[in-house]
């Protein structure tokens, strides 16, 4: 039931048992003090009968005994009885013992006349055996009456009878009043225990509620709610405590979300990936960086030997690479770094564990892209080892032809020359390199210096084209010159260094074309970036460049064909990179073409400015 799941019910019923038991007990108690305490209504009749036998006999025989009959006047008058005489023709007589003292009693109240004359007749009757009910004055008072003979004077007769009646006092009577004196009080603690149910239902259950209500919205987000205080008692001091729980509730929640958003603002400003799982691997936190490497990670498909495989739908779990680690970190709880090579790139790794009572709850990882520091990192190994061996080589020739001149070896002038010569050239070629290099260095720290002004294209390239002609006529290569529009012109650009640009590409051109084959230096105008520009183009029809090599030949060094080896007057393996770094100095692009066999075709895109 709906009430018995409510507080006040509950007192309700409660109090209500309460009164039920007291009431039992104490009627228990009080019906077993009744039955042994008060006289039955048997006993009463017999003692009115054996009384007023012995009334009878002696108002007969000491009618004119003052005294004697004074002291049963007393005796009747302590057991609060009375007595009725009256004669055969049920006539009252006058008695010298107490008579009824209120005039609405008389015999027929207690006997029937019918019954007396039994009486008259010699019998003993009393109103319980006859077994109609009790006589009840108009009072609305009950009797117990005993009717007996009464002897005349002589005693030689009945002379009428004597009625001796005293109030019934049985416990059946004293019983049934308190049963009905129990009734009404168990009524009344109904009411009473009721009416407190609803006094309960305004002081306490109300103000309850109220605070139900207001936890129920501070549940749902409402961390402003508040209770009423309407009074001062417990209820009224647990509606304060509630109050000021709710006010550093909200100011905990302020805190916390002032924290997390402080928190999601450095992650998400944080330039490194940051990804956070459970024990089990499955990601709870991470930064637009984590997220973005979780996403395109599962993408991947990873074999079960950690390679790539087929593409898979991406899990927010931990990526396949980091599982090994992950492990590690988990089973040992310590701190691990560690490198992910992942198709072309390379991430630094950080991952410790999360705690949680001495228990390892987690992990955090920390992850950044170092694919470009490995790339300086290998560049700055590779640079160092092609010096090295670029140096070496010339100085090894230096130190070898010095030294044979130096023990005379060379028998002839020629031989002497001849020897003078290799060093001469060895010595230009690392002059050239060192050149070179500082060339390379101050392009990449922005240190170059550049001379712009306006260059018209046609005599800049006329000029380029007869500086190698005797060059290319010596090696039976064929260079042309070509322009599609007439009047190119550069607003902006330094003669010097393209001109250094045109000089590495023609001479690259020149060593790897076979004879009585072509060289084609063509210009011509487009739109490149949304502006005017020009593009020069250097045509060869050499042996070309491999596919795989094509990404890495403007690098420092890089040798697309492996087993050439340079003589006397090769390059120092710089001028693409140079070349590069020129062009885009003039804000250009340069770009190359080729198909083994075929020959090679590198572009380059230079802007016309206006300043």
């Amino acid at each position: 039931m709906f009430i018995l799941r409510t507080i006040v019910g509950k007192l309700w019923i409660t109090i209500i048992g309460l009164v039920v038991v007291v009431l039992l007990t104490l009627s228990l108690f009080l019906f077993r003090y009744i039955e042994t305490s008060f006289p039955k209504s048997q006993d009463q009749v017999d003692n009115l009968r054996k009384m007023a036998v012995k009334v009878a006999d002696e108002i007969s025989l000491h009618r004119e005994e003052r005294r004697y009959l004074q002291v049963v006047n007393e005796l009747l008058s302590a057991q609060e009885a009375s007595t009725i005489v009256i004669d055969t023709e049920f006539k009252l007589i006058n008695s010298p013992i107490d008579q009824p003292k209120s005039p609405a009693l008389s015999f027929e109240s207690f006997f029937p006349r019918a019954d007396l004359q039994k009486v008259f007749a010699g019998q003993i009757i009393d109103n319980r055996v006859v077994g109609g009910p009790i006589p009840q004055t108009p009072m609305n008072r009950e009797y117990t009456a005993v009717a007996v003979p009464f002897m005349n004077e002589s005693q030689s007769q009945t002379g009428g009878a004597l009625i001796l009646y005293q109030l019934t006092q049985s416990y059946e009577e004293t019983q049934s009043y308190v049963k009905h004196l129990f009734v009404v009080v168990g009524v009344c603690g109904f009411l009473m225990t009721t009416f407190f149910a609803f006094f309960l239902l305004t002081k306490i259950t109300q103000p309850l509620q109220k605070l139900r209500k207001a936890a129920d919205l501070i549940s749902k987000g409402e961390y402003g709610t508040r209770v009423p205080i309407t009074s001062s008692d417990e209820i009224g001091e647990l509606g304060q405590t509630f109050n000021h729980m709710g006010e550093q509730l909200s100011d905990t929640i302020k805190a916390l979300s002032h924290e997390k958003e402080h928190l999601a603002s450095v992650l998400r400003s944080m330039t490194d990936a940051v990804i956070t799982s459970d024990a089990d691997g499955q990601v709870i936190l991470t930064n637009p960086q984590g997220e973005r490497i979780i996403r395109e990670w599962g993408r991947i498909g990873w074999s079960e030997t950690g390679g790539t495989g087929s593409a898979g739908e991406p899990a927010y779990r931990i990526p396949m690479p980091m599982q090994p680690l992950f492990q590690t970190v988990i089973s040992e709880a310590t701190e691990m770094t560690s490198k992910l090579h992942v198709q072309s790139e390379v991430w630094d790794v950080v991952m410790a564990p999360l705690y949680s009572r001495d228990a390892v709850r987690g992990v955090v990882a920390v992850m950044r892209d170092v694919t470009e520091e490995h790339r300086l990192d290998k560049l700055r190994k590779d640079f160092v080892a092609n010096v090295s061996h670029e140096l070496r080589t010339p100085l090894s020739m230096l130190q070898g032809y010095s030294e044979a001149l130096l023990d005379d070896i060379a028998a002839s002038p020629e031989e002497r020359k001849e020897l003078a010569q290799v060093i001469h050239d060895e010595s230009l070629r690392m002059g050239r390199l060192v050149k070179d290099l500082l060339d390379l260095a101050k392009m990449e720290t922005g240190n170059m210096e550049l001379h712009f002004r306006e260059l018209e294209l046609e005599p800049f390239l006329r000029r380029i084209q007869r500086k190698f002609a005797a060059l290319s006529k010596e090696r039976e290569v064929v260079i042309t010159c070509s322009f599609s529009d007439d009047g190119l012109v550069l607003m902006r650009a330094d003669e010097d260094r393209l001109e250094q640009v045109l000089t590495n590409l023609l001479d690259n051109a020149l060593r790897h074309t076979p004879p009585h084959a072509a060289i084609e230096l063509r210009a011509s105008r487009l739109e490149w970036r949304g502006e005017p520009a020009v593009q020069i183009d250097i045509a060869d029809q050499g042996h070309g460049i491999p596919p795989e090599d094509l990404p890495f030949i403007f690098e420092r060094f890089y040798k697309a064909d492996k087993a050439r080896t340079r003589g006397a007057s090769g390059g120092t393996g710089l001028g693409l990179s140079i070349v590069k770094n020129i062009v885009e100095a003039h804000d250009g692009a340069v770009q190359v073409k080729s198909q083994l066999g075929q020959g090679t075709t590198f572009s380059i895109l230079l802007p016309i400015k206006q300043n």
